[in-house]
């Protein structure tokens, strides 16, 4: 068992001589390249090699819409729906409120 944790509030001494830093790098460990030939042979991949996701850009207005709506959808649909507002230089809200608008003038 581990001897009881050091209160903050003794006033003894904590003896802290076994505490040091390393005296170098550890010489057991392997080299980064046999490391990666390994992870190679397994079909271990870098996740440095694959294709990064593009980022959009932060979109936040000062519009007055304050309730959220989230949705299910495909991403071909997330893309043309964010393509729309920013060919139109729309804030997402209006782009909704825009197709909301022309969803009801088609169906009556």
């Amino acid at each position: 068992m581990s001897s009881p944790r050091a209160s903050i509030f003794e006033a003894d001494d904590l003896d802290i001589s076994g505490f040091a830093p390393r005296p170098g790098p550890d010489t057991s460990a392997p080299a980064a390249e046999q490391v990666r030939a390994v992870a190679e042979a397994a079909h271990f991949h870098s996740r440095e090699q694959q294709a990064p996701v593009p980022k959009r850009v932060q979109r936040r207005h000062r519009t007055g819409r304050n309730v959220q709506f989230n949705v299910k959808a495909s991403q071909e649909t997330v893309d043309a729906f964010y393509a729309i507002s920013d060919a139109k230089a729309w804030v997402l809200g209006e782009t909704l409120e825009h197709a909301l608008a022309a969803l009801k003038r088609e169906l009556g």
